[in-house]
């Protein structure tokens, strides 16, 4: 940077010449060049949770007497507007940077000094708004960034993530009761196994999903505990007593997450256990959406030498060799999307690991891998409802091979024992012929009896009439 674009800017330790358009100061700067290690830059929703916090401490310190109410409000205009997106291209500090997260902290107060001084400029206020002595009354990096932490993850999980499970839920619920009459073959151990409605299986991904936006409800309970007012080391010190439950109502009141003050500030500072926890339930999620995703994937396989029992959305051309090849691509970016999220949880898991006495020292990438994760999630189920679920269709195929499949037989042991339903099975198997075919060669059971024994519709009800389960 050359002097004409620059202009000077001061912190504790001295001097920084700071870009001349920059809201940013000293300290920021600082921290730009000592962490040139990626371009991972926190994204919109760390920023607007760390804006949040610091216009409710604003409004915070006004009420209980610490800011001047002119100082004050031009402070949570600017943290406003730093919430609402107008400022992130000020905030550049790398997430690989000092564990506390203090380089951002810093990063927000200076934006937010800088701006608020922008906003006063001509009303003759005497003292300029200082990012410490003034945006940063009672906090302490070290309670802020845990706190902007979880608020992010909750305001993510309510504006986005949930919203999104419950479009997958839906989507998959509708196909359940379109799909209802249509009866294929199940299969266990990648084998034939008894009847099993289309509608069945996607009731059963529904619940997969159900049990999904569940367990972040659980996750919920532990976030909206926060650090907020344990300043340096949990003991509170230069807090007002009152600051933590003053902020937290008016956070609460603000964004409709009613966070609370932690019981105990000490672990809320050198743990990060409840993102931990959080991580583990989105790794949770990951998974379970894997394996719709890849069910999907093979139930639709061939078309003709494949599965083909239900036909995805044609989205793309899939080879550029074969003409007229169209491949599972939306199915293929969930798996992959889902591989990077439960890599996400390994980060955040050693993350976990980096507190040591009353500090952890890891909170900058364990906020940025979990907001990702959520981001990644919550990207990939809307596609997949929107781009994928929404327009399957079922074939054919399934229905006609049901009276192919060897474990109708099944249905046959109540009434001839299971070792002779094994033996039907096996020379329907050798023959290429069908249960019912055999069965009429080796049994006295009519052909009357044999549709009665051998209805795959009833076979996808409970019951004890129809048979053992099979294993």
């Amino acid at each position: 940077m050359s002097q004409d674009n620059t202009r000077i800017e001061k912190d504790s330790m001295g001097t920084m010449e700071v870009p001349m358009d920059a809201y940013y100061g000293a300290s920021t700067m600082r921290a730009v060049k000592n962490f040139p290690i990626s371009k991972l830059r926190f994204g919109r929703s760390f920023i607007k949770s760390i804006a949040i916090i610091k216009a409710a401490a604003a409004k915070t310190n006004i009420e209980l007497g610490l800011l001047d109410s002119v100082m004050g409000k031009a402070i949570y205009t600017a943290a406003k507007e730093v919430s609402e997106g107008l400022f992130d291209d000020h905030f550049v500090v790398d997430v690989f940077q000092t564990g506390s997260g203090t380089s951002t902290n810093m990063n927000a107060n200076e934006v937010i000094a800088n701006r608020a001084n922008e906003l006063l400029a001509g009303q003759n206020v005497e003292v300029k708004i200082h990012p410490n002595d003034h945006v940063n009354i009672c906090q302490s990096s070290n309670d802020v960034i845990p706190t902007a932490i979880h608020l992010a993850i909750l305001l993510d999980i309510k504006e986005k993530f949930k919203p999104a499970l419950s479009l997958l839920h839906d989507s998959l619920g509708e196909k359940s009761c379109r799909f209802w009459p249509v009866i294929k073959t199940g299969r266990t151990h990648l084998q034939d196994a008894t009847p099993i409605r289309l509608g069945q299986q996607f009731f059963g991904f529904t619940g997969q999903v159900k049990r999904s936006i569940e367990r972040l409800a659980t996750v919920e309970k532990e976030l909206v505990e926060v650090a907020i007012g344990g300043t340096a080391v949990g003991t509170g010190v230069n807090a007002h007593p009152q600051f933590a439950s003053t902020i937290c109502r008016i956070i609460g009141k603000e964004t409709g997450v009613n966070i609370v003050e932690t019981e105990n500030h000490f672990q809320a500072q050198n743990t990060l256990d409840s993102v931990v926890q959080t991580s583990g339930t989105l790794r949770t999620i990951a998974v379970s959406i894997h394996k719709i995703a890849n069910d999907i994937r093979w139930l639709s396989s061939g078309p003709r030498a494949g599965i083909g029992e239900i036909n995805l959305p044609e989205v793309q051309p899939g080879s550029s060799i074969m003409p007229g090849k169209v491949n599972p691509v939306i199915p293929e970016s969930v798996i992959q999307a889902m591989a990077h999220v439960i890599g996400n949880d390994l980060v955040i898991c050693q993350a976990g690991q980096g507190g040591i006495f009353e500090l952890n020292m890891m909170m900058p990438v364990a906020a940025y891998n979990i907001l990702e994760s959520i981001e990644i999630l919550t990207s990939s189920v809307m596609n997949f409802s929107k781009q994928c679920i929404e327009g399957i269709e079922a074939t054919a195929k399934g229905p006609e091979m049901v009276e192919q499949g060897l474990m109708l037989g099944t249905a046959l042991a109540p009434a001839i024992g299971y070792d002779a339903a094994a033996a039907i099975a096996k020379e329907a198997s050798v023959k290429g012929a069908t249960i019912r075919q055999i069965a009429l060669k080796r049994t006295s059971l009519s052909p009357e009896e044999l549709d009665q024994l051998l209805n795959p519709e009833l076979m996808t009800f409970p019951g004890l009439g129809h048979g053992p389960s099979g294993g």
